[in-house]
């Protein structure tokens, strides 16, 4: 059933109309709610203390075969570490290489921060409305409780999440033709990654999908640590002399394109954000209140990582021996597949876990207050089951129709994180201070009214700036791809390996 509510959105009463939020102090000071309850829901409306709330909703579930509040904050931060600890991390040194060395890693630590300030205004809002269980929730109340904000969301959710597991689809075609020289048409090994993806996204909560992601993470993390201590010590990289000696650049290149540099801008902003999951791992927290740990620890992992890893391989491929994955930058062929295949888990556990937020998502609407949901039924597990196959389905035809990598990076942080990664944690800022402080919040509160209210409408325009010059800048260079016959064709049996 789609998402509903008792009345109207309606700011709280006076005197919480006068109540700060401080996720530190929350016995003492306790959060508005913008919206009521979703239908069906455990929490009263007079409830709003989040920890009273969150217990009410593990206490519902208490007798279920199949329960969903189970999750530490250490297993959330291994979900976490999963996400965002992923291939992507080996397109930095393309993005160094467009932007210039130092450009490259300011925006890194901007970048970083910035993902950091809106996922604690997700957790802020997720805090608030425990009910919620993934990020169409957020969006009906951030737009006054409209279907049509819900139907937005809910078909930019779907399409972002398939789209990634598409992208891993592709990308497991690639690795697969890499270690067998092509030895089988890459449809066939794209379809062979989306079958043992589906199998592998089988399991129904997320407590049992972070065990699959800590080895995922740390597999990952071997993975670009050797690419990185590979690049340096091989004497050459792929293809060298035939472009002379490695060029690193500190600054971009006299006449680098908008279309250029707004990719590499995009490719790593993709990696740094993913607020569109975040609601439904916190759903599934048995203590909400720890999820910062988890994000702390994940974004100060990502800076070191990612800076470390872009800098370093591009110091040493230099700009006019890059490529996007970075393996095939690595010169001797041993090392290169050595590398890459610490990557197998992660390139199949990453559109895994994007499949199971789909799934959970569809499952959940369609089985709201069943049996079906929190028991073992035959018709819950062939439901859940059938999701995402169509999911995966989906993907492989996205694999097949856009087959390449960077730009298809670029092209999904354009039009997906514009919203989720930015212009959706704006909003719920003014919503939720709205709430606590009346329509004149960012007059009423001082200097740090004014300060919030400047900074959060920058978050807004970044997200605009994604979705109108990043999708541009997307297109267009896709566009110039094909012009130049850089990409193989849809459904092709060409190889793509690196």
């Amino acid at each position: 059933m789609l998402p509903g509510t008792n009345g109207r959105i309606s700011v709280e009463n006076n005197e919480k109309q006068n109540t700060s939020f401080d996720p530190e102090k929350q016995t003492a000071r306790r959060p508005s709610r913008i919206a009521p309850p979703r239908r069906g829901s455990a929490i009263s409306l007079n409830d709003t203390d989040s920890s009273l709330s969150v217990g009410a909703l593990i206490e519902a579930e208490k007798d279920n075969a199949i329960k969903y509040r189970t999750c530490s904050w250490q297993k959330t931060a291994a979900l976490l570490f999963s996400e965002y600890i992923c291939l992507a991390i080996m397109s930095f040194p393309y993005s160094y290489s467009i932007l210039g060395l130092v450009p490259g890693l300011i925006l890194t630590v901007v970048v970083a921060a910035l993902v950091l300030y809106t996922s604690l205004v997700l957790w802020e809002f997720c805090l608030r409305h425990p009910e919620i269980k993934d990020v169409t929730d957020i969006g009906q109340m951030l737009f006054y409780n409209s279907k049509w904000a819900w139907w937005f969301t809910a078909v930019m959710f779907v399409l972002n999440n398939t789209f990634i597991q598409g992208f891993h689809c592709l990308v497991g075609a690639k690795y697969l033709n890499t270690m067998t020289n092509h030895s089988v048409c890459t449809i066939g090994f794209s379809a062979i990654m989306a079958v043992i993806s589906f199998v592998c996204s089988l399991p129904r909560t997320f407590d049992t999908l972070a065990k699959i992601a800590t080895l995922s993470a740390l597999t990952t993390f071997i993975s670009v640590l050797l690419a990185t201590i590979f690049a340096g010590i091989e004497p050459h990289p792929a293809g060298y002399p035939k472009f002379g000696e490695p060029q690193v650049l500190v600054v971009p290149l006299a006449g680098t394109t908008f279309v250029a540099g707004m990719n590499a801008f995009m490719n790593i902003s993709y990696t740094f954000i993913g607020q569109i999951t975040l609601p439904s791992f916190i759903a599934e927290m048995k203590n909400p209140k720890d999820f910062p740990k988890a994000l702390w620890a994940v974004t100060i992992a990502e800076i070191i990582v990612f800076s470390l890893v872009g800098a370093i391989i591009y110091a040493y491929t230099g700009t006019n021996y890059n490529t996007a994955p970075a393996f095939g930058s690595i010169g001797n062929e041993v090392f290169k597949k050595v590398s890459f295949s610490f990557m197998i888990p992660t390139l199949i556990f990453l559109g895994v876990l994007y499949a199971s937020v789909t799934a959970r998502f569809v499952f959940f609407n369609i089985f709201e207050g069943s049996r079906h949901k929190s028991s073992h039924t035959v018709v819950g597990w062939a439901t859940w089951a059938g999701i995402l196959a169509i999911t995966w389905i989906l993907a492989f035809i996205i694999a097949e129709v856009i087959p390449f990598f960077s730009d298809l990076l670029s092209l999904m942080s354009s039009l997906f994180d514009s919203f989720f990664g930015f212009i959706f944690w704006g909003v719920a800022y003014f919503r939720m201070r709205q709430a606590d402080y009346g329509k004149d919040f960012w007059k009423t509160r001082g200097i740090r009214g004014y300060a919030g209210f400047a900074f959060n409408i920058v978050i807004c325009l970044i997200g605009v700036l994604f979705l109108t010059g990043g999708t541009y800048a997307s297109v267009q260079s896709i566009v110039d791809g094909y012009k130049t016959a850089g990409f193989g064709g849809p459904f092709t049996c060409d190889s793509n390996g690196l």
